[in-house]
């Protein structure tokens, strides 16, 4: 008997030969991603909801090397998932406002806080510009939330 094979897709990185990349289209999903392959492991399964984890089913949670030892040593390393409790609870500070360059929350006690949101800055970027906006956004808010009292 006599086995043929067609392979049409490599593993592995073409920048360096010892990090792993997984072949086909899932390859694109982990741009930007540190990928490893851990082989011969031990993994134990802490689930909340099911007894073994199912075929195809996504878990949240937390996985933990149980020892660097092992990992380093000759034996296989052993790895625990912890699965996540997953809550569905209302969200703690609601946003009042949400602005291009700012977020108001209203915290439990019914206090405000003023975020800022992530600040990029390019080749056309203005600190005039910036800050007029970021001026502009916080009196819009504090009128719209004066109005509501």
């Amino acid at each position: 008997m006599v086995m043929k094979t067609n392979v049409t897709q490599t593993a592995g990185s073409k920048k360096q030969t010892n990090e792993p990349r997984l072949a086909g289209s899932n390859s694109d999903m982990l741009q930007g991603l540190h990928p490893n392959t851990s082989l011969g492991v031990t993994l134990k399964t802490v689930l909340i909801r099911d007894r073994v984890p199912m075929e195809g089913k996504s878990y949240k949670g937390i996985l933990r090397l149980d020892g660097q030892s092992d990992y380093l040593g000759y034996e296989d390393p052993h790895f625990t998932f912890f699965e996540s409790m997953q809550t569905t609870s209302t969200k703690r500070n609601p946003h009042v406002f949400e602005g291009k360059y700012i977020t108001i929350t209203r915290n439990d006690d019914g206090s405000y806080r003023l975020n800022f949101k992530k600040l990029v800055i390019g080749d056309d970027f203005s600190v005039e510009k910036y800050a007029l906006g970021v001026y502009n956004e916080i009196c819009m808010a504090l009128a719209g939330l004066l109005e509501e009292k």
